[in-house]
């Protein structure tokens, strides 16, 4: 009897077979289990896109009347009043590309802030990997997304914008930027569920993002123009991973936007930033998996 009561309790459950409850499983395993719920990610995605609008009037027809809305404003604000049309062919489609695609990032990454900490009934009812929430909510957007590029391709289609090979490029394009979305995603999942007021912080943090990732301007005539520019400036503006994904998805959509208005091996930066981010950012998530619904 004395023996077992000097035996350390972590001893006694290595011995009996007992293990902590909740502990963060092995990366390899980790990957297995959330592969083994991508029908859950699927449908609760799905769930979630359907039931955004449902309180509405005019339901889903938002999910393309926002970013539209979006695009009008910044036509009139920066096309009109600041002149950023000059000099940039096709305007209006390139506008509204910028608008739709930039929204996608802009929205999976504020969805994943609030992943964990909104969903905190369900994260402490069962057991699941906790990754697939932000990757659930990366997803619903690139739904909302394929949803609204309907609108985008009539758009397009009225400017006079040909259908070309070219449009075949918009797959792998937007399969990268949604990697890199999941990832920045989790990034602020995991700090969102620590720090729930990074939700408010995170809207100023992507307005400013949005200013100096081309949605509105041409970053290629910027750089022209501004040529005595820090070397620094100019390398963070070409690089910019959200403007890296808006300049793929504008070379592949419109016919005046050319290879010669991209980034130097623009290819390599996407993949780059999908790896980084979404390599990266799975695992800081995975780290504090056990922390996830506790306190």
């Amino acid at each position: 009897m004395s023996q077992a009561l000097d035996t350390p309790p972590s001893a006694l459950a290595a011995r009996h077979g007992l293990t902590v409850s909740g502990a963060r499983p092995s990366l390899p395993a980790y990957v297995r289990q959330l592969w083994a719920r991508r029908h859950f990610i699927t449908a609760f995605a799905t769930a979630k896109l359907t039931a955004q609008y449902s309180q509405a009037r005019l339901g889903q027809i938002w999910q393309v009347a926002t970013p539209l809305l979006n695009a009008a404003v910044y036509y009139f604000v920066f096309g009109v009043l600041m002149g950023t049309s000059h000099g940039v062919p096709d305007y209006v489609p390139f506008l509204v590309t910028g608008v739709f695609v930039w929204t996608f990032t802009q929205s999976s990454i504020m969805a994943g802030t609030r992943a964990i900490s909104g969903s905190l009934g369900l994260v402490r009812a069962l057991h699941f990997p906790r990754a697939a929430l932000p990757v659930s909510y990366a997803l619903q957007q690139l739904q909302q997304l394929l949803f609204s590029m309907a609108a985008l391709v009539v758009i397009l289609l009225f400017f006079g914008v040909p259908v070309g090979p070219s449009w075949l490029l918009a797959a792998p394009a937007l399969a990268l930027q949604f990697v890199f979305n999941a990832g920045v995603a989790m990034v602020v999942a995991r700090l969102g569920a620590r720090t729930p007021d990074i939700a408010q912080l995170m809207p100023f943090v992507l307005r400013t993002w949005m200013y100096v990732s081309g949605v509105m301007w041409s970053i290629d005539r910027v750089l022209s123009d501004h040529q005595d520019m820090p070397r620094a400036v100019l390398l963070a503006l070409e690089c910019n991973p959200a403007a890296v994904y808006i300049d793929l998805m504008r070379f592949a959509l419109i016919d005046t936007f050319r290879a010669g208005q991209l980034p130097a091996h623009v290819w390599a930066l996407a993949v780059g930033w999908a790896l980084l981010a979404g390599a990266g950012g799975f695992i800081y998530f995975w780290k504090a998996e056990e922390t996830y619904g506790r306190g």
